[in-house]
């Protein structure tokens, strides 16, 4: 006799392996660094990257100076495009915009600062030795 098959229930995914297909991290290692380092899942500490996640959990982690609250909608199947991406998630906690730092040179054209721009934001800047 053959088992019967159970009911499906929520396709369940490696959190590491969805922190990447959602695009929170650019490779799938950096991804099992960040919940090795400690995150959460509904409340609760994780540290393994084998750690599943299914539809409906909240993943609570750090990425960079943000701290993320992110509600799983989908475990996602590949890696794809920005926006098949943010299919799988809602934010819960959208990072606020940061702030320009008043202290730091202005660049015009995007790229590095003139011999100029350095001087000009050289003496902007009070002397360490002062």
């Amino acid at each position: 006799m053959s088992p019967t098959p159970s009911a499906p229930g929520p396709a369940k995914i490696r959190i590491d392996k969805w922190l990447w297909h959602a695009r929170f991290f650019k490779t799938r290692s950096l991804a099992a660094k960040v919940v090795s380092g400690g995150i959460r899942v509904n409340g609760t500490p994780v540290a393994k990257p084998a750690f599943c996640v299914a539809p409906g959990d909240v993943v609570t982690f750090a990425q960079g100076r943000d701290v993320r609250v992110i509600r799983v909608t989908a475990p996602g199947e590949r890696r794809g495009p920005a926006a098949e991406a943010r299919l799988l998630y809602d934010d819960l906690e959208p990072p606020a915009p940061r702030e320009r730092d008043p202290s730091a040179p202005v660049v015009e054209g995007g790229g590095r600062p003139t011999k100029k721009d350095r001087r000009a934001y050289e003496k902007s800047r009070p002397s360490a030795l002062e």
